[in-house]
């Protein structure tokens, strides 16, 4: 990774035309490197939901020997280490002064709102039950995207879309009872305070390397960490297992650091609302985890949801907008 790396660089395209919306529309010589690059980008989106769908489990393992809010500022503070260390070997300058604001964003959503609020839920729900709620994200982060980017996806996507979610809440609700809790609270709170990260995130993208929105985000929110480690390091009890130990380190590396870099990347090559709907997926990748990891039963209706929902997919990655 170097510095002036570009989030969507690409083979150079000599010719193109400028669309009704502002966008250069890639003439037919241009067509396989575009076709190359969404490739690329679906690749690197699911590299990134793959990483994200092992969070929760992760999280259930750290919980098993750390407080809530030990691990949420201990995994921040670790992938902030690894994320300086990058900037500072790379020789990376400050970013302009014009998205900070945007990294700002992206610190208070993915690096300390969602983790935070997601690790409180776990205290009380099963991973498998948050794992289904958290698949309203990628509606949420469609939604976000329609207003902060201007993406106006065709209506083919958002019928799919909503489709997909519907299923969703469907399960949610079959498997809470109908009832939402605290819990569900929590996670509906982390699903807008992380659509909006996400997609500033994938704005940035398009103007410097995925791993630096990240890695930006992470040493913006430091002093918060830190101090919040040391605080929450000096009341909730510690007791350092293999699980908790395994959980963290995946939570610091995986989740917030690695998975971030092709998450974003991702966005940038594809589009934040074609990106978010791969993390359809995610919830019956967690539901496979958990039963793996965890020794969860796998709710009865899990695999008709995952039929449902994978042909969501396939639909909104084919839709055209």
């Amino acid at each position: 990774m170097r510095s002036n790396d570009s989030a969507t660089a690409t083979v150079t395209i000599a010719v193109s035309t400028p669309d009704t919306a502002g966008q250069d529309t890639p003439t037919a010589a241009a067509t396989p490197a575009r076709g190359t690059l969404v490739s690329r980008g679906a690749l690197l989106a699911a590299l990134g939901v793959a990483a994200f769908s092992l969070t929760f489990p992760a999280t259930a393992w750290a919980l098993e020997g750390m407080g809530p809010w030990t691990v949420v500022m201990l995994r921040s503070v670790l992938a902030a280490v690894l994320a300086g260390g990058a900037l500072t070997v790379f020789r990376v300058r400050l970013p302009e002064r014009r998205h900070w604001t945007g990294i700002a964003v992206v610190a208070g959503g993915v690096v300390l709102g969602f983790p935070l609020l997601t690790t409180l839920a776990l205290q009380t729900s099963t991973t498998s039950h948050a794992a289904v709620v958290i698949g309203l994200l990628p509606l949420t982060t469609a939604a976000f995207s329609a207003v902060r980017t201007g993406a106006r996806p065709s209506r083919t996507f958002w019928i799919a879309s909503l489709v997909g979610a519907v299923v969703v809440i469907g399960f949610a609700v079959q498997q809470s009872g109908g009832a939402p809790g605290r819990s569900d609270l929590l996670l509906f709170a982390a699903l807008l305070v992380c659509a909006a990260g996400y997609t500033e995130g994938g704005r940035l993208a398009r103007h410097m390397p995925g791993w630096q929105v990240i890695g930006w985000a992470l040493v913006l929110a430091l002093p918060v960490t830190v101090a919040g480690a040391a605080v929450a390091l000096s009341t909730e009890p510690l007791r350092l297992t293999a699980h908790a130990i395994g959980g963290l380190l995946w939570l610091a590396t995986g989740s917030q650091f690695l998975g971030m870099v092709a998450w974003y990347r991702g966005m940038a090559a594809i589009g934040i609302h074609k990106a978010s709907q791969l993390q359809l997926a995610q919830p019956l990748l967690t539901l496979v985890w958990s039963v793996l990891l965890l020794g969860e039963q796998l709710p009865p209706a899990a695999p008709a949801a995952s039929l449902a929902v994978l042909a969501c997919i396939a639909v909104t990655q084919r839709s055209r907008g």
